[in-house]
């Protein structure tokens, strides 16, 4: 897969993390043998994340995360230090780069916690190596305190690269990249029919990305694929010989779609898929459930990944709360926030409704649920409520998946 047809959401996120000036960014430009990151002997030149998206053999395509020191001090210290840990929530794998003689290893101990809790593989890195007459007492020092043997490498000398790329390699996560959009409902040989209303959302010339994603999913499972916009639908239905196996339509026509489907066809949306891949399914229709027991007086909060101005009839600014209100009241209170927007703090609401997450990798979606769960606050997303809103969930195809 190339470089330029591999999403950001789709490539292998790799993140440094360590001390200011530990030489996290040396070390990144020294791995992908370019000048990405500023680096700089003052403490601190790293503020915001910086990404790289690369490709890298034995990897594949990757996304480097460069991030601000976790020892970083004073008022807007602390707000780098909440972006070094929102990048860990989007980390596959986190290189730990430990400084050259460091003894106090207890602010890394506290971050190895956060990266064991996360199930987040570890490669640990003794840096600037070169600097060191003897590094085995720093080496052993972070094996007795915190059970990581260390690669010893200098950023500068260009050498323990390679021992880190094997490293990397060796912590890949076992399923990375091997859940597909449609493989548990289709089989070689099917006929599938793809409703996608070409509207605003759908910039001219192009198709929005879950189409192109599915498309190419259901052709690599060589899959019989016919494309159609909704107004095009009874046409397309009649012009095929059988009814299709299987239908996925944009969650936003969902009702229109199941009242003109065939009995026999089985039904889906994109952002079902999305969400199976990006996440857990049975976590999404379980929360969909607390649609049920809203009230006038809930609070529901809408997160979409994307974050393009609101446009007309939008689906998560407009669509959803109109849905919901007329469901539950006008007096429903709905917050909705987007991109990297997204509170630690979720007690205060009954439902969260996320959008597909086309833009997030799975890493990040499944760091939002377990966020979730873990303050019993229900999440679903965009296509399922969508599906509960028009009382046709139970007649919708889930697709295998999640974690």
């Amino acid at each position: 897969m190339s470089l330029q047809s591999t999403p950001s959401s789709d490539r292998l996120h790799i993140g440094l993390f360590g001390r200011r000036n530990s030489g996290k960014s040396s070390l990144m430009n020294a791995l992908t043998n370019q000048q990405i990151a500023l680096a700089s002997p003052v403490a601190g030149t790293t503020t915001d994340p910086v990404f790289k998206a690369m490709e890298i053999h034995g990897l594949g395509p990757c996304m480097f995360i460069d991030t601000a020191g976790f020892d970083d001090e004073g008022e807007l210290g602390q707000l780098r230090i909440e972006k070094t840990r929102a990048a860990l929530d989007k980390t596959d794998i986190a290189i730990l780069v430990f400084s050259a003689g460091e003894k106090d290893l207890s602010m890394e101990k506290e971050w190895v916690g956060l990266m064991r809790q996360r199930g987040c593989p570890i490669v640990p890195v003794l840096n600037k190596a070169d600097l060191l007459q003897d590094p085995s007492p720093t080496a052993k020092a972070i094996h007795d305190q915190l059970g990581l043997f260390p690669i010893l490498v200098s950023s500068t000398e260009k050498t323990g690269l390679k021992d880190v790329l094997q490293a990397l390699i060796r912590q890949i996560p076992q399923d990375f990249g091997q859940h597909s959009l449609t493989g548990s409902l289709v089989r070689e040989g099917d006929s599938v029919l793809l409703v996608m209303p070409q509207d605003i959302q759908a910039p001219k010339g192009r198709l929005i990305l879950p189409q192109v994603q599915t498309i190419r999913d259901l052709l690599d499972h060589k899959c019989v694929v016919t494309c159609v916009t909704t107004d095009q639908l009874d046409a397309a239905l009649a012009g095929l010989k059988s009814p299709p196996d299987l239908i996925i339509t944009d969650s936003q026509v969902f009702p229109l779609v199941y009242e003109k489907k065939p009995p026999e066809s089985q039904l889906t949306s994109f952002s079902v898929l999305m969400a199976a891949v990006k996440g857990d399914i049975s976590i999404f229709a379980q929360g969909a459930a607390a649609i049920d027991k809203l009230t006038p007086n809930s609070r529901v909060l809408i997160a979409e990944a994307c974050t393009h101005a609101p446009l007309q009839e939008d689906i998560g600014r407009v669509k959803l709360p109109r849905l919901l209100r007329q469901r539950v009241g006008q007096e429903l209170q709905i917050d909705i926030v987007s991109g990297q927007d997204f509170p630690q703090d979720l007690s205060g609401y009954d439902l969260i409704i996320h959008c597909g997450s086309c833009m997030f990798n799975r890493r990040y979606v499944l760091s939002r649920l377990e966020r979730a769960q873990a303050q019993n606050v229900p999440i679903t997303n965009y296509g399922v409520a969508l599906a509960k809103l028009g009382n046709i969930l139970d007649k919708v195809c889930l697709p295998e998946g999640g974690a």
